[in-house]
């Protein structure tokens, strides 16, 4: 697979063939992981909050 492609993070071209297959750099891709994973650890919640949401509503 020879194939010329860019970077959907940094627009460099890509030059190996898991690099290309991917869609990223192995730097990019990182990065692009543990901003997904920060994302989804942020917008998770407590069954604490569940419950005071629960609480709250009761009232």
């Amino acid at each position: 697979m020879n194939l010329v492609a860019n970077c959907k993070r940094c627009g460099k071209p890509l030059k190996s063939d898991k690099s290309i297959r991917a869609g990223y750099g192995s730097v990019c891709k990182r990065k692009q992981v543990a901003e997904a994973e920060a994302e989804f650890e942020r917008i998770q919640i407590t069954i604490f909050e569940v419950i005071e949401y629960q609480e709250r509503l009761a009232v």
